[in-house]
């Protein structure tokens, strides 16, 4: 089989590479000949948790914000017409106009939607219609189609008036890690996301100099281009004495340490499904304070807050959590949800269910 439209394996950067760090594995041990598609440059390629039954196959691309989805993903494509697997999970609608091409081949697809991605603030209008009308291809020509939240499958269902199978993305519980350095446990305010403006960066950098009076702001994320919102953060740790911008993170340890200890975990994102950190956040134990979107009330359900996308409100939840006696309740029920219905076996078993399910249809 192969996988489409990620940065490569293992790659550390985002929530589809995320999954494909935790399904190729998987896979390779049911099995399977799994081939991922990426881009050279963006994977340690001598990283040594790889799996070593996992093929990572590199393609041509130009890797721009804007051009990198479909020069990468026509590239793969490409190349996945020609050794023809078995069945191919593809994931961003962006990769929807290469459908008919795995069509014609007798490619089956499973295609992973993501977002919305047409709603998003960080793309201009060119994008946002290109978005829109690989998303009307992926519902014409993919055999099957993925959500990772019920609320995304919804929007598909009126939008375009086809259905898919709901399968979310996981998270991992652990025992007690250590606490960072210079950190204490429920003593710090905790940030970590993609820098991107429908995330409350924005509005979480400007929260979080009231916050610093009061307590450590550990700010972990990037826009992985070294970018203005990369420069506000650059500035914000550099003026503000109590916050500490750490970059992109790739160690899981570390990450699920500051989530564990966090004594207010903030979530900004507002356009997209069931969100990897979020998730995870959840199951290392984390006090979720959340901005008030239906996809993070869907993922936490009643164990976290919800504010609004402005300074003043942040503050105020995060505030009120920081001195909340019930941290410990929150995250020990946030735990407790995560393991019960976002645990990453269930997720894997759930695609390879998906992907046998095509195969078979194929051959009938």
């Amino acid at each position: 089989m192969a996988i489409i439209g990620t940065r490569g394996y293992p790659s550390y950067y985002g929530g589809f590479e995320t999954a494909v760090r935790r399904l190729a594995p998987h896979l390779a041990d049911a099995g399977w000949d799994v081939t991922v598609y990426g881009r050279r440059g963006s994977v340690a390629e001598t990283d040594t948790t790889a799996h070593p039954a996992v093929t990572s196959k590199y393609t041509w691309g130009i890797n721009s914000k804007s051009l990198s989805t479909l020069s990468f993903g026509a590239a793969a494509t490409t190349s996945t017409v020609v050794s023809k697997p078995d069945v191919a999970l593809i994931m961003n609608v962006a990769n929807g106009f290469f459908l008919p091409a795995m069509r014609a081949r007798g490619i089956p697809t499973l295609l992973n939607v993501d977002g919305i991605e047409w709603d998003r603030a960080k793309w201009n209008r060119v994008a946002k219609t290109v978005f829109r009308s690989g998303a009307a291809m992926s519902a014409r020509w993919a055999d099957e189609l993925v959500f990772d939240a019920r609320a995304i499958g919804e929007r598909w269902r009126r939008d375009f008036g086809v259905g898919g199978t709901f399968i979310p993305y996981g998270g991992d519980t652990h025992d007690a890690l250590a606490v960072e350095d210079g950190l204490q446990h429920r003593g710090y305010v905790l940030y970590v996301a993609r820098f991107v403006p429908e995330n409350s960066v924005n509005e979480f950098f400007s929260a979080a100099r009231q916050l610093a009076e009061r307590w450590p702001v550990v700010i972990v994320g990037s826009d992985g281009f070294n970018g203005e919102l990369d420069e506000s953060a650059r500035r914000l740790s550099a003026s503000a004495e109590n916050v500490h911008w750490l970059g992109h993170v790739n160690n899981d340890e570390k990450l699920r340490s500051l989530w564990q200890h966090s004594g207010a975990y903030f979530h900004g994102h507002s356009v997209g499904g069931t969100n990897p950190a979020l998730v995870q956040a959840m199951a290392s134990g984390a006090p979720t304070v959340a901005r008030n979107t239906i996809y993070n009330r869907e993922t936490l359900g009643e164990t976290g807050t919800f504010v609004e996308a402005s300074t003043d409100a942040i503050v105020r939840g995060i505030a009120t959590m920081m001195q909340s006696p019930k941290q410990e309740q929150f995250g020990r029920a946030a735990r407790d949800r995560a393991a019960q219905d976002y645990s990453w076996d269930g997720v894997c078993s759930a695609y390879e269910h998906a992907l046998s399910k095509l195969i078979d249809e194929k051959r009938r």
